[in-house]
């Protein structure tokens, strides 16, 4: 869509920012440059004994997690990933993946063979028509020229939310959902990027990065758009 159909269409059916509700002006803007400037970054990636890091310590050996930006409890950047994952925005999935990627660029995170999401169950996938954690990860790729495996790891089991969840609870939903699924002989000695939307006590990603460990001589990284 050119600029001036998109003022056009913007009479009818005008875009708002997600974060404050401003008008938006141009037809590549998610967000208005004031909530651009001012999200909260975290600056995790260089400090690898950083809070996200510190989640898997003793779980899972990890060479380093980190995560873009830190959403406390009612802050104005949550509806980013409620509009990512419930109301079809791909395209705020594709805006975060570049701003993570622009960050990992020059740190450890970037030297990574190849970027892998975390699975959604089929069905899951089917329901709401995308994988927001892949929409992720093709952000990053664009940034980072890191390729995506989306088919190395894949969800066997369908589970409920891990939201209003105990972080026991949390396992527990998680134990035994994931599956190595590809060709593992060109993973063997790789470095993996595993990226997901956001951690809170960590326990999907541990779970991934367990049957990612799996393969022999891998090393995992993990890296998110928020960090509760």
């Amino acid at each position: 869509m050119r600029q001036w159909a998109f003022d056009l269409f913007g009479i009818f059916f005008p875009s708002y920012c997600p974060v404050c509700g401003f008008p938006l002006h141009t037809m590549r803007q998610v967000m208005c440059l004031k909530c651009e400037s001012g999200m909260p970054y975290t600056r995790y990636e260089k400090d690898l004994s950083n809070p996200v890091a510190r989640i898997f310590w003793g779980r899972v050996l990890l060479e380093g997690a980190t995560a873009l930006v830190r959403f406390e409890k009612g802050s104005r950047y949550q509806p980013l990933l409620h509009h990512l994952k419930y109301n079809g925005r791909r395209e705020i999935g594709i805006f975060l993946g570049r701003k993570l990627g622009s960050v990992l660029n020059g740190t450890p995170f970037a030297e990574a063979d190849y970027l892998v999401p975390v699975p959604l169950h089929p069905s899951r996938e089917k329901e709401r028509g995308y994988n927001q954690s892949e929409l992720i990860v093709r952000g990053v790729s664009a940034i980072t020229g890191i390729p995506l495996s989306d088919r190395l790891l894949v969800r066997i089991q369908k589970t409920g939310s891990q939201t209003s969840k105990s972080r026991i609870a949390r396992w527990k939903n998680v134990e035994n959902v994931f599956q190595l699924n590809d060709e593992l002989e060109c993973f063997e000695n790789r470095k993996l990027l595993l990226i997901d939307d956001v951690v809170t006590t960590g326990a999907t990603l541990e779970a991934c990065a367990r049957e990612l460990l799996k393969i022999k001589g891998v090393k995992v990284f993990v890296a998110t758009i928020a960090c509760a």
